[in-house]
C-alpha cells in the first residue's frame, strides 16, 4: 500500500470541466471516487473519477468551476466517493452538490454525519410492496393519476405549461397533510426560481422540515449531473437511519439527463440516439431505482420532466417514463384554453388506478370521466366544421358533460393567488368523486359551464350557479 503522500497526484491537463490527473505508478483511484484539487490561491475543487486513461492517469469531471486551476496543482484522493452531510442538522438548509451550505447562515457542525452520494438501491427483500395512497388535494391528480407513498410520479410537459407551479402546489399540499421530511433537488434551476422557492418555504413554515439541494444552471455539468445523487443520499439517511418517510421533489430531471449528455461529450464518448449519451438508460436507472420503500419507510418522488419541443417520443422522456408509477402529462392546448392545472386526462396515467388499490367506485368514475372526455375529443373536428347542431341528441349531451367535467377538474392553486386573486382550494377525494358522478349523471346539465370553472367542490359551483341565476333574474 502506497503511503498517503505517495498517493497524491497532480493536474496534467484541464479542458473545461474535464481534468486529467496523474498519480505515481502503482496507485489509481477507482471509478466514481472523489478527489480534491487543492489550489494554493483559490477554493478547493472536487472532481470525480470517470475513466482510467493509462497506467498512471485518470480522467475526472469537475463538480465545481475550474476557473483559475493550472497544471501541476496538487490533488488529494479522498479514498471514497463524495460524501455529504445528512441528518437533522441539514433540515432548513440550502446545500450545493458537495454538501457545502449556500444560504449565508452559520456552517454545519463538525460532527454532522455524512453519507456517500453513490449507493446501491435497496434489495428486493427489504422493499415494501403494498402501496399507500398519497393524497394531494388536487382533483385531477387524485382522480386520474393517484400517487403512492414510496412511488414515483413525474410531471411531463414542455416549456411554460406549469410543471414548476404544480410541484410548488404539491409542496403546499404536503405542508397541510404530510408530516414527513421533504428534500427538494433543484437540477439546473434558475437563480430566480431558487430564491422564490426559498422565500415561499420560509413564509409557509415548511422550511424547518425541508432540505434544499441545488445545482444551478450556471454551474458545471458535473454539479448538475450529481446533485440528484446528493439529494438522494440525504433522503436515504432519513429513511434508513432516522426511520422517517421522505418526500423527494426534483425539478427538473431532464436537466439531469442533459448534464449527463454534456459530461459524456466532454469525455469523448460517441453519442447515441438524438445525440444523447450511450449510457442514458443506465444513468436514469441508477437514479430512479434508489427511490423506494424499505424497512417500513418510504421515499416518495415527485419529479418535473421537461419535454423538449413537446416531443413525447424523445429518448430522455421515454426512458424516464419507464421508471415512474404515475405519469402526469401537461398539455399545451389545455394551457392555451385556460384549463389549469393543464393536465391531459387522456394521456396521463397511473398503475395505481386499480380497483384492488383505489376501490371499485374510484376506478369506475375515473374511467367514465376519461371515456366522456375522449368521446368529446373525437367529435371536436365535426363540431369545428359543422357546429354542435349537426350532432345527435346523445352526443350533444355527452359533449356538454365533457366540457363541464373539464371545467370542474380545474382548480385555483395557493401558489398562484398573487396572479389570479383566487384563494387556493384543496379538495378531498370524496368530494371529487361526488362532483364527477353528479356531472356524469346529468345533475349539472342545465348549469352554466362557467359555474364549474376554477372551483373546489360541486357545492361551491352550485352556489355560484344559483347566484348567476339570481343576477340574471334581477336583470
Amino acid at each position: 500500500m502506497a503511503s498517503e503522500t505517495a498517493r497524491h497526484g497532480k493536474v496534467v491537463a484541464i479542458r473545461g470541466a474535464v481534468v486529467d490527473i496523474a498519480f505515481a505508478e502503482g496507485y489509481l483511484p477507482p471509478i466514481n471516487d472523489a478527489l480534491r484539487i487543492e489550489a494554493p490561491d483559490s477554493a478547493p475543487v472536487h472532481v470525480e473519477v470517470q475513466a482510467h486513461v493509462d497506467m498512471t492517469t485518470v480522467r475526472t469531471i469537475a463538480l465545481q468551476a475550474t476557473t483559475g486551476l493550472r497544471r501541476g496543482t496538487a490533488v488529494r484522493p479522498l479514498g471514497r466517493p463524495l460524501d455529504v452531510p445528512v441528518g437533522k442538522a441539514v433540515l432548513g438548509r440550502l446545500l450545493d452538490v458537495s454538501g457545502e451550505v449556500r444560504d449565508g447562515k452559520e456552517p454545519l457542525p463538525d460532527d454532522v454525519p455524512r453519507s456517500p452520494i453513490h449507493r446501491d438501491p435497496p434489495r428486493f427483500a427489504v422493499e415494501n410492496g403494498h402501496p399507500e395512497l398519497f393524497r394531494t388535494g388536487i382533483k385531477v391528480v387524485d382522480l386520474l393519476t393517484p400517487l403512492a407513498q414510496g412511488g414515483k410520479a413525474a410531471m411531463f410537459g414542455g416549456a411554460g405549461v406549469g410543471k414548476t407551479v404544480l410541484v410548488m402546489e404539491l409542496i403546499h399540499a404536503m405542508v397541510a397533510g404530510y408530516q414527513g421530511i421533504s428534500v427538494f433537488s433543484g437540477v439546473g434551476e434558475r437563480s430566480r426560481e431558487g430564491h422564490e422557492m426559498l422565500s415561499d418555504m420560509t413564509e409557509t413554515g415548511v422550511l424547518e422540515r425541508t432540505v434544499l439541494v441545488y445545482g444551478q444552471m450556471n454551474e458545471p455539468p458535473g454539479a448538475r449531473w450529481r446533485v440528484p445523487m446528493t439529494a438522494l443520499a440525504i433522503a436515504e439517511h432519513f429513511r434508513d437511519e432516522e426511520r422517517r418517510n421522505v418526500l423527494l421533489l426534483m425539478d427538473n430531471v431532464f436537466r439531469f439527463v442533459q448534464a449527463g449528455s454534456e459530461v459524456s461529450g466532454l469525455l469523448g464518448r460517441l453519442p447515441s440516439r438524438v445525440g444523447y449519451q450511450p449510457t442514458l438508460a443506465s444513468e436514469v436507472a441508477a437514479l430512479q431505482e434508489r427511490i423506494a420503500s424499505a424497512n417500513g419507510h418510504s421515499i416518495t418522488a415527485i419529479e418535473a420532466v421537461y419535454v423538449p419541443a413537446d416531443d413525447f417520443t424523445d429518448p430522455a422522456v421515454t426512458t424516464i417514463a419507464g421508471h415512474v408509477d404515475s405519469m402526469v402529462v401537461l398539455s399545451r392546448a389545455m394551457a392555451a384554453d385556460g384549463m389549469y392545472p393543464a393536465i391531459d386526462p387522456i394521456a396521463s396515467s397511473s398503475i395505481l388506478l386499480d380497483p384492488l388499490i383505489v376501490g371499485e367506485d374510484h376506478e369506475r368514475v375515473a374511467n367514465a370521466v376519461r371515456r366522456t372526455i375522449e368521446h368529446y375529443r373525437e367529435l371536436q373536428d365535426v363540431i369545428s366544421l359543422l357546429g354542435m347542431e349537426e350532432l345527435g341528441q346523445e352526443d350533444r349531451l355527452l359533449v356538454g358533460r365533457a366540457r363541464r367535467l373539464q371545467r370542474f377538474l380545474t382548480q385555483p392553486f395557493n401558489v398562484t393567488k398573487a396572479f389570479t386573486g383566487l384563494e387556493g382550494r384543496s379538495v378531498s377525494l370524496d368530494d371529487t368523486l361526488k362532483g364527477c358522478t353528479a356531472i356524469l349523471e346529468g345533475e349539472t346539465d342545465d348549469w352554466d359551464e362557467s359555474a364549474l370553472y376554477m372551483v373546489g367542490t360541486l357545492e361551491e359551483a352550485r352556489a355560484r350557479d344559483a347566484a348567476a341565476r339570481t343576477d340574471r333574474g334581477a336583470a
